[in-house]
């Protein structure tokens, strides 16, 4: 049985060699109010439901409008928009003063520029740690044009095509 853990620096070293997306995931509250977090753990569960993932920090601003929320919105975001993932990443205030925001049929905010967007109802919370990862039923997604924003070793990146030369 394993018994050992590691550090939360190491954990955080050796995960940061993992390229990931980034993504802004957006709800509203019972209030009207809109909340939102920059997450790279995001990840598909299942294709039929659809079905997909992501985590919030038990300790984040908006932790409890998205225990008690029945929706939420991942925006995968596109190059470019790294000012943005940084506003959503940041404490206090607000996140959205600025941002051209929309509400969905559902009355979701919807922020522009995505490569992407996935409208999903809450299908399940499950605690995770210092996280709750929340489960999300993909009811309507649409797509954007561009190229991924990519997190990796701690900061922004573009993507090259393998084999690409570079000019």
């Amino acid at each position: 049985m394993l018994t050992e853990t590691i550090s939360p620096d190491l954990f955080r070293a050796a995960l940061s060699r993992w390229a990931s997306g980034v993504t802004v995931v957006t709800t509203t509250d019972a209030d009207g109010r809109n909340h939102g977090f920059t997450a790279s753990a995001f990840s598909s569960v299942s294709l039929d439901p659809a079905l997909v993932l992501v985590c919030l920090d038990n300790r984040a601003n908006c932790f409890e409008a998205f225990d008690k929320s029945e929706g939420f919105v991942i925006h995968l975001l596109a190059q470019g928009q790294e000012g943005l993932a940084g506003k959503f990443a940041s404490k206090g205030a607000d996140k959205f003063a600025g941002t051209d925001v929309r509400l969905s049929e559902r009355g979701l905010p919807l922020l522009p520029g995505a490569l992407a967007r996935l409208e999903c109802r809450t299908e399940r919370r499950i605690p995770g740690g210092d996280h709750l990862i929340l489960i999300g039923e993909v009811h309507h997604a649409d797509q954007g044009d561009g190229e991924p924003l990519v997190y990796y070793q701690r900061g922004f990146h573009e993507l090259i095509p393998a084999g690409a030369t570079l000019a």
